[in-house]
């Protein structure tokens, strides 16, 4: 096992528990999540400190897009937006979406706001092989709308066990065909015949109907003439 993959192995297992404590957790000046003491690096940049971030992959190796969580918290008196989240050294594209109803990802004056999970605010690493190998750290930049840029490293998990309510949309597989969805025949087509048999005639019957009414036009016609 390489080193990164013994550290991010032992990362993984130290914020498990810090996780579950921060998803049920609250924003606000008197929010639970304050009160948190993180088993991961921490990074503050003047009243910001973001901690437990994390790059969460798909579940399954394989493409699809992978998920920027973290918790960012704001000790100052103005509250903050993430502006962007990049991941330098990577083409990955990341896209924030506010929480429903919210117009920004804001995060309030004396408060925290959490990306991922059900009901939160989300940053999507679209192209998700941009996201980095299970295992290793990769360097992540928030960008807030007055502190700046605050420069950290994240844990690069699939989405899985703990991680898996604050991971991506499992990518859905494509389903095998069902027998008969394709190549049957029409109903109503016609029948080929048995060796030496002529195959039905979907005309047949019909072909009688302009020689019955010669035959009566006939008739008529030399009755006429008597």
């Amino acid at each position: 096992m390489s080193r990164s993959l013994r550290r991010g192995a032992l990362a993984a297992t130290a914020i498990v528990f810090s996780i579950a404590s921060l998803s049920a957790c609250g924003a606000g000046n008197d929010a639970q999540t304050l009160g948190v003491k993180p088993d991961t690096d921490t990074v503050a940049v003047d009243g910001v400190k973001i901690q437990n971030a994390l790059v969460i992959t798909q579940p399954k190796a394989g493409e699809g897009p992978a998920v920027v969580s973290a918790t960012i918290f704001n000790s100052g008196r103005e509250e903050q937006t993430i502006d962007s989240i990049t991941l330098p050294g990577t083409k990955a594209t990341v896209k924030l979406t506010p929480a429903t109803g919210a117009d920004a990802v804001t995060v309030p004056a004396g408060g925290s706001v959490i990306l991922g999970g059900k009901d939160n605010a989300s940053a999507v690493v679209e192209n998700g092989s941009e996201a980095g190998r299970v295992g290793d750290f990769q360097e992540i930049v928030f960008k807030l709308s007055e502190t700046g840029d605050v420069k950290m490293e994240a844990l690069v998990v699939p989405a899985k066990s703990y991680f898996s309510e604050f991971g991506p949309t499992e990518v859905p597989q494509p389903t095998a065909p069902q027998p008969g969805a394709s190549g049957s025949p029409a109903t109503g087509a016609s029948k080929p015949g048995k060796p030496g048999e002529p195959a039905d005639d979907p005309a047949k019957g019909a072909s009688t109907a302009p020689s019955d009414a010669a035959s009566a036009s006939s008739s008529a016609s030399h009755g006429a003439g008597h």
